[in-house]
């Protein structure tokens, strides 16, 4: 398995307690699916190393408390690691709602099914997620992801049909 092959669910932040439990930061809308996980993959040195958890619950709304089984590695070494999930554990999606990482390379129609170019990443770490476009003369713009400005998500053509403001592309 490859980190492309996987998504993310947060980062191990510290250790809980003196009996080699650590705390997960979850990065999920839902923290109560990953109440209990029975194994992880953890990114190590770019490769994700599977690691089963003998306990895992939550801690509050956005936190896990986990422990390993046997492990070579002290809690303090996993401190700061990224913890994942392979692909096929998200659930599918329908109608307008996707996950960020599927939507990679599918082009933007606007309300008269003209392309406007091709979403090449996903901005989410400002207040405002942003899909950045690859426009067809080859200039990058940023179009805010608004779930009222989307009209359609298209999976198998690969696009997302979207009302776009006047004069958006301008900018």
């Amino acid at each position: 398995m490859l980190l492309k092959d996987c998504y993310y669910v947060g980062t191990i932040t510290k250790t809980h307690g003196l009996k080699g439990h650590l705390v997960a930061k979850l990065d999920t809308d839902e923290p109560e699916v990953y109440e209990n996980l029975e194994s992880v993959f953890i990114n190590i040195n770019g490769m994700p190393i599977p690691f089963f958890l003998v306990e895992c619950q939550l801690l509050n709304k956005n936190s896990l408390r986990i422990k390993f089984e046997n492990t070579s590695l002290n809690s303090q070494e996993l401190i700061g690691k990224d913890i994942y999930l392979p692909l096929e554990f998200l659930p599918q999606l329908s109608g307008k709602q996707f996950y960020y990482h599927e939507v990679i390379n599918f082009n933007i129609l606007d309300q008269n099914n003209i392309s406007v170019g091709k979403i090449i990443e996903i901005n989410d770490q400002s207040p405002q997620s942003l899909f950045s476009i690859e426009l067809l003369n080859s200039k990058n713009i940023y179009i805010p992801i608004i779930n009222d400005w989307i009209i359609e998500v298209n999976r198998k053509e690969q696009y997302i049909k979207m009302n776009l403001p006047e004069g958006i592309l301008d900018i």
